[in-house]
């Protein structure tokens, strides 16, 4: 069992940057892919980027390539999503999640744990 833990969201102005960090339990935490996701209020969740275990393959949603980042830190069982850039229409509530089987996919059933996710808020 992995439990994930999101925190860094927030208020931002337009243009403005925020860091998501996810902390995960559980000694298999380097194995595994990891993605990000969010769901805005009315909207399905949708995809945002993945990582690879070993952090060296990476794969990012159209709306947010070349804007944000995804890292992680296997040491640490930290994933991040550095957000810069930020427009309105990344406000939502931002999800990490975990898969457990390495498909690197966008889907997000193919993983297996969720955090309980952080808004965050981009004002225009």
């Amino acid at each position: 069992q992995v439990q994930l833990v999101e925190s860094g969201g927030g208020l931002v102005q337009a243009g403005g940057s925020l860091r998501l960090s996810c902390a995960a339990s559980g000694r298999t935490f380097s194995s595994y892919v990891m993605g990000w996701f969010r769901q805005a209020p009315g909207k399905e969740r949708e995809f945002v980027a993945f990582i690879n275990w070993s952090g060296g393959r990476t794969y990012y949603a159209d709306s947010v390539k070349g804007r944000f980042t995804i890292s992680r830190d296997n040491a640490k069982n930290t994933v991040y999503l550095q957000m810069n850039s930020l427009k309105p229409e990344d406000t939502a509530v931002y999800y990490c999640a975990a898969d457990r089987e390495g498909t690197r996919t966008s889907r997000s059933g193919a993983y297996d744990y969720w955090g309980q996710g952080t808004q965050v808020t981009v004002s225009s």
